[in-house]
């Protein structure tokens, strides 16, 4: 089986190193954190410049041919520089439901604003309790005439305080966690009755929870049929769980070649670390876990493009985010640990690396979440 990229995957994680070696050093970075947004705006328009913002969509719907392996490999790349701009959420996860569910003129005129760079979106979906369980929902969507009217509270919600418009998922039908009666609604996060509370997640990056109070919104606010959103949702997160993982990757790469050169220059004892043999075992441990958690993410990229069936589809994608989840624990603690004190503060990399992994470990199911789910299909 031949797993050498393609000439565009090829450009692609060219672009992305180009752009980061010309423009993302450490201190650029932590002062886009330290802004409001969180995020920088030019750079988003460099990415839809670059052509970044299309490679999760399909050509019909104006992209680069919605590969999971090509987002694999720019997701990766963005991994190695901890790049903080919002495209797992507004891109791949909104993006990509919008792709799945909306038709027509919506479609058309909200995936080319977010091609363009011209559109910030949030997926409002997590709830108190719901345990990355997508069908439990609580948040109602009850039908008033030609309205809807929502209610309930959604909890971190990425992005949420920079959207231009939330996907909110809600139950128009059925029980708490009933597949049937879900629905996604377009709803403007200005409108009366929304509450928007943004916090920092400890990885630095924008979250929000959201309340939505008697918020009235027009039928056509829906996205797709009526309370059939369920399996689109569930395959956009699967997608998004590539996603993570193979940012999760390159954040393990980054930090096991940081962990190695520090070995070689720290001294103990007027003896360089990186001679004693015990580091050097760890070290060799750290690089075992970075390729078994790279080999398992392609795998698994590749059954998302390949015509397996859902459930086989799905059973690769936990294995990936369960091995990439222990990958992530061995490796990010041996590299603070290797590193020292200094490992942990603020003025040092490798500790906002540490911070980016440990969330990527929780984010769509955590490595004990995806094991059960493997072992249940």
């Amino acid at each position: 089986m031949d797993f050498s990229y393609s000439e565009v995957q090829q450009m692609l994680q060219d672009s992305v190193k180009k752009f980061v070696s010309k423009n993302y050093d450490f201190d650029t970075r932590s002062k886009i954190i330290e802004s409001d947004s969180g995020y920088s705006e030019e750079n988003w328009k460099l990415f839809a410049e670059l052509g970044w913002l299309t490679v999760p969509f399909s050509e019909e719907d104006g992209g680069l041919g919605g590969s999971a392996v090509d987002l694999m490999v720019m997701m990766e790349e963005f991994g190695k520089a901890n790049l903080v701009e919002p495209y797992l959420p507004s891109v791949v996860l909104c993006g990509c439901l919008i792709s799945e569910l909306a038709t027509g003129e919506v479609k058309e005129q909200m995936l080319g604003k977010l091609v363009g760079g011209d559109l910030q979106l949030a997926l409002a979906a997590s709830e108190t309790g719901s345990r990355f369980n997508s069908s439990k929902v609580a948040t109602t969507a009850k039908s008033n005439g030609n309205s809807i009217v929502i209610n309930g509270r959604k909890i971190a919600v990425l992005n949420g305080s920079n959207a231009n418009e939330l996907l909110v998922v809600a139950r128009e039908s059925g029980g708490e966690v009933d597949a049937d009666g879900i629905s996604v609604f377009l709803v403007n996060p200005d409108t009366p009755g929304v509450t928007v509370r943004s916090f920092t997640n400890i990885d630095g990056q924008k979250s929000s929870e959201i309340d939505f109070t008697d918020v009235t919104v027009a039928a056509s606010a829906r996205l797709g049929e009526q309370g059939k959103a369920l399996m689109a949702i569930e395959k956009v997160i699967d997608k998004a769980i590539i996603a993570v993982s193979a940012e999760a990757v390159g954040v393990l790469e980054t930090l096991l070649q940081k962990t190695v050169e520090y070995s070689k220059t720290r001294k103990q004892f007027g003896t360089v670390i990186g001679t004693f043999q015990a580091l050097q075992h760890r070290m060799a441990d750290m690089f075992i876990e970075c390729q078994l958690a790279r080999s398992i993410v392609v795998m698994a990229a590749m059954k998302l493009d390949g015509s397996a069936g859902q459930t086989e589809k799905t059973k690769a994608v936990s294995a990936a985010k369960s091995r990439v989840g222990k990958a992530i624990r061995k490796v990010s603690q041996e590299a603070v640990q290797i590193h020292g004190g200094i490992g942990v503060t603020n003025e040092l990399d490798v500790g906002h690396y540490f911070k980016r992994a440990t969330a990527l470990e929780i984010m769509f199911g955590n490595t004990d979440y995806h094991i059960e789910r493997f072992a249940s299909l």
